[in-house]
Order: structure tokens, then C-alpha cells, then sequence
């Protein structure tokens, strides 16, 4: 006949089935609680509040101390797309205020090191400023700084590249974005920078089909002024260059031109094409000082 535990068993054998069920193989042993585990979970219960209220009673919350703040040194990269964005300077001055509210909000003694600007279209991948600005990151370690993902890059390749080279950079609207996460962002920036180039072509071809003459009217006096300007560009960065070339040379003590354009590529430094270097183009550069 079958009989309940409770009515059958006295204290003795209740000693006995205790140490029957500790030794058992089949049946998990009781686990061992901490004391100030227990102690939290037992306020947990008498206060009724949610878990993350009781967790900053027993554990305050710490100053933000992370590893982005450690490193210490950042350079910001600012961008914007045209030339009346840069002349009349909202847009940078918006992500110049960023970027510098975020680093102030780290701890550690974080700063910007140095700052760089470039007017230029976000789907270009071959920019110089931008591939000067990683550059220094490589050399100094820094961390490269943007107000926002879309002003690094619109191209998600682009991003891609530069996650695989090891180069750390991070967004201050979105500093905790995982590597996932930033894929997904740059997927968007580069479907959102399809969308307006559609949208501007329709609007464009509407304009076109109503008889609106398209293009810029003083025509004739704007593309000497635009050759000027491209010219004036191009003359900068060749001085750069040839200001690199120099350094290398001299640390180096190359004197060889496939050396010195190996010594560049290795840089990580491309031609305004996005190209690598090569003999010829560094006895060009140098014939032109």
C-alpha cells in the first residue's frame, strides 16, 4: 500500500533521506548561496521595486570610465557636402559641438589632438582629407571621431574596408554601436544616398520637361573659377606629398622611386584617384617642385 512521505517518516528517517538524497547520483545536490547574494535578493523581495532600482541601492552606479575614454586622444573629421554647407559653416559647427560635448563627457583626461575638415561629396570613397585624417590615427593611435556614421561615409563598402583595417573609430551619436550595428547603419546611410540621388534625377527631368533651362547661366565665367579652384587643390596636396616624400627619404634613406612609392603605399597613402603609387608618378611629383 502505498503511503505518503509525510505520515509514515519521523524525524529519524527524515535525517535518513536527507542524507540518502545528498548522496544520491541522480539528484542534483543543494547549491550553496552567498550570504550577500541572499542579503540582495532578500531586500529585492521586501522593497517590491524593479531589479535595476534595487541593484543602485546595493551597487551604486560608477563614473563612465571606458575604453574609448582611456585611449585619451581623438581626431575628429568633419564633413559636408558642398561648398555654400562650408562657407556658411552650421553644419560644421553643429558636428564641431558634438563631437566636442562627447569627449568632454568622458572621463580619463580624453581630448581632441587634432581636427580635420573636408568639403566633399559622402559618396566618394577617394578623399584626401579623410585619408590624411586615418592616416594620423595610424601613426598616433588615435581614435577617429565623427558627429555622426553618415559623415564618415555613405558607401558601405567603404566602411567595410575601414573596419578591417583596424583603424578604431566611433560616432558620438552612436558610441557604443557594435561592429553588426554599424554594418546595419551604413546599409541605411548608403539606401538613404540612393533615395536622394532618385529623387533629385526626377526632379531634375520634371524640371527639364516643364522647359526649365538646367545648369548654371554664367557658365562661361564659373569653369575658369572651378579650374582655379581644382588647380589651387592640387597644388596643396602635391606639396603634402612631396613634404611625405622628403620624411621618408630622410628617416628611410631611400633614394630609389619604386622604394619610395612602396614606402607610401605601405602608408596607407593613395593617389587623388585612390590609386597606389608608382615610380613614375613620384618622379612627377617631384619633377613639379
Amino acid at each position: 500500500m502505498a503511503h505518503t512521505v509525510g505520515a509514515s517518516c519521523g524525524s529519524e528517517d527524515w535525517s535518513t533521506i536527507g542524507g540518502w538524497l545528498k548522496s544520491s547520483s541522480s539528484i542534483p545536490a543543494f547549491s550553496y548561496q552567498h550570504p550577500q547574494k541572499t542579503q540582495f535578493l532578500c531586500r529585492f523581495y521586501r522593497t517590491k521595486r524593479p531589479f535595476n532600482y534595487v541593484k543602485k541601492l546595493v551597487d551604486p552606479t560608477r563614473s563612465r570610465v571606458t575604453g574609448l575614454s582611456m585611449n585619451k586622444k581623438f581626431v575628429s573629421y568633419l564633413r559636408v557636402s558642398t561648398a555654400r554647407q562650408g562657407e556658411s559653416g552650421l553644419g560644421l559647427e553643429a558636428q564641431r559641438a558634438a563631437v566636442v560635448n562627447y569627449v568632454k563627457s568622458l572621463s580619463g583626461g580624453a581630448k581632441i589632438v587634432r581636427e580635420f575638415l573636408e568639403i566633399e561629396t559622402g559618396k566618394r570613397a577617394d578623399r584626401p582629407v579623410l585619408a590624411e585624417a586615418i592616416h594620423f590615427c595610424k601613426e598616433s593611435g588615435a581614435v577617429l571621431l565623427v558627429a555622426k556614421l553618415c559623415r564618415l561615409s555613405r558607401n558601405l563598402h567603404f566602411i567595410t574596408t575601414l573596419q578591417n583595417s583596424k583603424i578604431e573609430f566611433c560616432a558620438a551619436d552612436n558610441p557604443h554601436a557594435t561592429p553588426f550595428l554599424i554594418h546595419i547603419l551604413a546599409s541605411v546611410a548608403e539606401f538613404e544616398r540612393n533615395q536622394i540621388s532618385s529623387r533629385t534625377k526626377e526632379a531634375l527631368a520634371a524640371a527639364k520637361r516643364r522647359g526649365v533651362k538646367l545648369g548654371n547661366p554664367k557658365y562661361e565665367t564659373a569653369i575658369p573659377k572651378a579650374v582655379e579652384a581644382r588647380q589651387k587643390i592640387a597644388a596643396n596636396r602635391n606639396a603634402g606629398l612631396r613634404k611625405m616624400v622628403a620624411e621618408v627619404m630622410e628617416k628611410t634613406g631611400l633614394t630609389k622611386l619604386a622604394e619610395i612609392a612602396q614606402a607610401l603605399n605601405l602608408r596607407g597613402i593613395r593617389t587623388a584617384r585612390g590609386s597606389e603609387f608608382t615610380p613614375t608618378q613620384i618622379h612627377r611629383l617631384l619633377k613639379a617642385a
